[in-house]
């Protein structure tokens, strides 16, 4: 049955059958993968749109936007519905608008830059921009789904993040447009430190429309797995290639078992009882990394030319929070945290929350270059949960001995852990959406200004 709310939606859309008010449609652009958290899960399940809209120019955005803000009708903007924490899901009905038909790359520049829309996905930039001998900097694991808007809006780094940081730093994002929430939406440009504004910021400021997201050189690229008998001698030698300089490397995740044995369909790459490493290193260094794994005691269970997103096995499967979702699979009562350890304190901090906890948090590590070019073991630990209470008391005791944690389980950006101290994003979202009404209860800290004030 039409609801006014579609009717008058497919008035704006050059084809009406670009609104969908469809039950089963609905119910499936209102999700993400939040459920990795089960605190999130209890939160958020149930919680729907009224109405998915698929926009395919920015004139039509601006047009749904016009007519929700007359209505103060809520809009969640949506990528691939790829992200952890319940970002694409609308807490206050309304609008979903679907931006993965907006899939054009207008161009790949001679100094290495993508133009592109916010719905291209990830895998299909990575390819064009190695055909023009670019590649990109960072990228999730989930790269052939997740799209460029989404990753902007709420993703952080990923694969390539050991040698190019994430997607605040080193300018890894050039510039982007942004279509406010207001009686006659602007498009508003972002560069240079303005983009900070916008990043990370769960599409609550802003609807993205067009992204100018910086390359590096193509790399001819080798995968190698390494195992060790013990997480200790695995650490060492992972930390050791990942903070030499005399490495060029893409991707290092070293797991701690039993985690290798999660991961079903390279489980013959995980001697039993073993830690274990997956790198992606420079092809033309791979043999010397062997050598060198060898000489330190480890063990190659697989080496092998990388031939690409296609290749098989693809090691970068298994990795960032790909890992969590193998070990859910195997337990569902597996879930996660985002950590950063102390480069210079991480061994005694491993020792510490394995006193504390025992097997209730296992080690996973993804080397990070942060925005000083110092290359840090961040962490995805996969967690056993128990209770809230105890996750709780885990996320305290990792910050109590300066472990950093951005949360997974909070379902707003402050409390996510990639909030800006500086408040640019709030600042932002009292430009951009003065009725708040973009993502509506993702940015605890907006309040509505009161009649008459004033934003600097």
């Amino acid at each position: 049955m039409t609801t006014p709310l579609e009717v008058s939606l497919a008035a704006i859309l050059a084809d009406p059958a670009r609104v969908s008010t469809a039950p089963q449609v609905i119910e499936r652009l209102s999700r993400d993968f939040y459920w990795y958290s089960p605190v999130l899960r209890k939160r958020l399940d149930g919680k729907i749109a009224d109405a998915i809209v698929y926009p395919i120019s920015v004139s039509e955005i601006q047009g749904v936007l016009r007519y929700c803000y007359a209505n103060d009708i809520p809009v969640t903007a949506r990528g691939a519905g790829t992200g952890n924490y319940g970002q694409a899901v609308p807490l206050e009905g309304g609008v979903v608008l679907d931006l993965s038909r907006l899939t054009e790359i207008e161009s790949i520049t001679a100094d290495g830059v993508a133009v592109c829309q916010p719905g291209v996905r990830l895998g299909v930039l990575e390819a064009e921009a190695r055909n023009a001998g670019w590649e990109l900097r960072c990228y999730p694991s989930t790269v052939v789904k997740a799209s460029v808007g989404g990753f902007l809006g709420g993703g952080s780094g990923g694969i390539g993040s050991v040698a190019h940081g994430g997607l605040r730093d080193f300018s890894q994002v050039r510039a982007v447009d942004v279509v406010t929430m207001e009686a006659e939406p602007r498009i508003i440009h972002h560069e240079g430190e303005a983009i900070h504004e916008i990043l990370h910021a769960w599409g609550t400021n802003g609807i993205i429309t067009r992204i100018w997201l910086a390359l590096t050189p193509k790399v001819e690229w080798g995968q190698c797995a390494v195992a060790f008998d013990t997480f200790h001698q695995a650490f060492d030698f992972s930390e050791r290639v990942a903070t030499s300089e005399e490495w060029t490397k893409r991707l290092i995740t070293t797991f701690e078992w039993p985690i290798p044995s999660f991961f079903g369909p390279v489980r013959n790459l995980a001697p039993e009882g073993k830690a274990l490493i997956f790198f992606l290193i420079a092809e033309h260094q791979r043999q010397r990394l062997e050598a060198a794994a060898l000489e330190a005691g480890g063990a190659i269970t697989f080496s092998a030319a990388y031939k690409g997103l296609r290749s098989v096995p693809l090691l970068s499967d298994y990795t960032w929070n790909h890992t969590t979702l193998w070990a859910i699979k195997v337990d569902p009562q597996f879930t996660y945290l985002q950590c950063g350890f102390d480069p210079l304190a991480a061994r005694s901090q491993f020792a510490r929350l394995r006193q504390r906890f025992g097997d209730e948090i296992l080690f996973h590590i993804e080397f990070i270059k942060n925005a000083q070019g110092v290359v840090f073991p961040g962490a995805i630990p996969v967690v056993r949960f128990i209770t809230e209470e105890r996750l709780n008391e885990m996320i305290d005791y990792c910050r109590e001995i300066g472990v950093s944690v951005a949360n997974p389980h909070v379902n707003n950006v402050e409390g996510g852990g990639r909030y800006r101290s500086d408040n640019v994003q709030l600042m932002a979202k009292l430009r951009y959406d003065t009725k708040g009404l973009l993502n509506p209860g993702k940015m605890v800290t907006f309040e509505r200004p009161a009649a008459g004030a004033s934003i600097s």
